[in-house]
C-alpha cells in the first residue's frame, strides 16, 4: 500500500483516473456491435462470414483513426483531443438510435463506432505523461485497463437489447458517455512531456523497424484482445446455443480477466522487464488458444481456457505499453497510435478468420489455428529483435534504464545498476 501510496504522489492520479475513465467508457462503445451481434444477425439472417465481417469493421475503422487522433493530440493537446473525440463519438451514436435500420446501416454503424477505438494512444499516453519512467509501466497498465469497457458492453448491452431493442441501446450508450466528457473537462491536466515537432519528427516512428516489430507483436496481444471479446457473444451463441444474454455472461468472465490482469502486466514488466513479461505470454497464448479449437464440444473447459488466454493478452498489452516509452520517451501518443493502429488491424484478422472457417469447414479450428502460429511467429522475432534493444535503450529483459545522476558511489555513477556498465543511449 505504501508503495502505491508513493507511485500516486509521483504523478498526477486525477488525470490518470479521467483516462481510464475515458478509455473505459470508448472501449464500451467500440465493441458494441459485437456484445449485440446475436441480436443483429437475428434480425438479418447473417451466415457466418456475415458476422464475422460485421464484427471485424468496428475494429478496423478503429484501427486507422488512431494514429490520425495521435497527431492530433500533439498539436491540441491530449486533453482536448480526448474531449474533441467524446463529443463526435456522441453524435455517432445518435445517428445509430435514428438511422440504421438494415445491414448495410450496422456496417456503415460500425466505421462510426470505429471513432471510439481511436482512443487507445492518446488515452495511455494523457494517463502515464505525469509519471517518471520507472512507474510507467504500472501508470500505463491503470489507463490501459480500460480495456474493461468490453465487460461494461458484453454485461449491459445483450439484456438492454433484449428489453428495448438493440437499436436504442446506441441512444443509451450516448448518454452514458456525458460521464467520461466531464470528468475529463474537470479533472484532466495536460502533461508536461510534451515537446513541438515537426509532422516528420511525429511521424518518425513510422520508418523504423522498431515500431513495425512492436506493431506486430501488438497484432497478437491487443489483436488477439479485441477480436476475441468482439466475436465471442457470437461464438458462445452459436457454438454451444446458449442465449444471447447468457453468451454476453460467459464473454464477461474472458475479457475481466484480460483487463484486470493489464495492470499486474505493466507492474511486473516494470519489474522484469516487458520483454521476459512478452515471452511468457505469446506462449501461454499459442497454448490456449489451439487448446479451444479442440475443446469445441465442452462449455465449461472452453471457457477456462479463454479466461486464461485473455489473462495472459491482458498481461502482454501491459507489457508491451511498459516498452513503448522507454523507446519514444517524447513521442510516446503517437507512437502508441501507430502501434496500436496495426495492432488493432489484427483483431479484424480474427472474426473473419473465425468466420470463414466455420463458413468453409463447419468448425472454427482453423481460425483458432491461424492466429496460434500467428503468435508463435512473433515470440520467434522478439527473441530476435531484444538482442539489440537491450543493447541499446533497454535494460536486460526489457527494464526502464535508470537515469545517472552526478553523484557518484563506490566508484560509479548514481543510479547505474551494480555489476553492469553504463551503456549509450540509441
Amino acid at each position: 500500500m505504501a508503495g502505491f501510496k508513493t507511485f500516486l504522489r509521483a504523478g498526477h492520479w486525477p488525470t490518470l483516473a479521467a483516462s481510464f475513465l475515458y478509455f473505459d467508457f470508448c472501449f464500451a462503445v467500440w465493441v458494441l456491435n459485437g456484445a449485440m451481434g446475436p441480436f443483429i444477425s437475428e434480425t438479418y439472417g447473417l451466415d457466418a462470414a456475415q458476422k464475422g465481417f460485421m464484427v471485424s469493421v468496428p475494429i478496423l475503422a478503429g484501427a486507422l483513426m488512431r494514429f490520425p487522433l495521435g497527431v492530433l493530440s500533439q498539436y491540441i493537446g491530449r486533453k482536448n483531443a480526448a474531449m474533441v473525440e467524446m463529443a463526435l463519438i456522441i453524435l455517432a451514436l445518435g445517428f445509430g438510435y435514428y438511422f440504421v435500420d438494415s445491414y448495410d446501416g450496422v456496417l456503415a454503424m460500425g466505421v462510426l463506432l470505429g471513432i471510439a477505438g481511436a482512443s487507445f494512444g492518446v488515452a495511455l499516453s494523457l494517463g502515464s505523461g505525469w509519471f517518471p519512467p520507472q512507474y510507467k509501466g504500472l501508470a500505463m497498465g491503470i489507463a490501459g485497463a480500460g480495456n474493461s469497457g468490453t465487460v461494461l458492453a458484453v454485461l449491459f448491452a445483450p439484456p438492454l437489447a433484449m428489453k428495448f431493442g438493440w437499436q436504442a441501446v446506441y441512444g443509451l450508450a450516448a448518454l452514458t458517455m456525458l460521464l467520461p466528457l466531464a470528468v475529463m473537462w474537470l479533472a484532466a491536466k495536460e502533461p508536461p512531456d510534451r515537446e513541438h515537432q515537426t509532422l516528420r519528427e511525429h511521424t518518425a516512428c513510422l520508418f523504423e523497424k522498431d515500431g513495425w516489430a512492436f506493431s506486430l507483436i501488438y497484432v497478437v496481444t491487443f489483436g488477439g484482445f479485441i477480436g476475441l471479446a468482439s466475436f465471442l457473444p457470437t461464438y458462445f451463441h452459436d457454438q454451444f446455443g446458449v442465449t444471447k444474454v447468457q453468451a454476453g455472461q460467459l464473454t464477461m468472465l474472458a475479457t475481466l480477466m484480460g483487463s484486470g490482469v493489464r495492470v499486474i502486466g505493466g507492474a511486473l514488466s516494470d519489474r522484469l522487464g516487458g520483454i521476459t513479461t512478452l515471452s511468457g505470454v505469446l506462449v501461454l497464448v499459442a497454448i490456449t488458444l489451439l487448446a479451444c479449437g479442440f475443446a469445441g464440444a465442452s462449455l465449461p473447459v472452453t471457457t477456462l481456457l479463454f479466461m486464461l488466454c485473455f489473462a495472459a493478452l491482458g498481461a502482454g498489452n501491459g507489457a508491451l505499453f511498459q516498452l513503448v516509452p522507454l523507446r519514444w520517451p517524447l513521442t510516446t501518443a503517437v507512437a502508441g497510435s501507430m502501434i496500436g493502429e496495426v495492432g488493432a488491424l489484427g483483431g479484424g484478422f480474427l472474426p473473419n478468420a473465425m468466420g470463414l472457417s466455420k463458413q468453409y469447414s463447419g468448425s472454427y479450428l482453423w481460425g483458432f489455428v491461424a492466429f496460434t502460429v500467428l503468435a508463435l511467429g512473433m515470440l520467434a522475432m522478439l527473441r530476435i529483435v531484444q538482442i539489440r534493444w537491450t543493447r541499446t535503450w533497454a535494460e536486460r529483459g526489457g527494464r526502464a534504464r535508470i537515469v545517472p545522476t552526478p553523484a557518484t558511489a563506490g566508484g560509479r555513477q548514481a543510479g547505474t545498476p551494480a555489476g553492469r556498465s553504463k551503456k549509450a543511449p540509441a
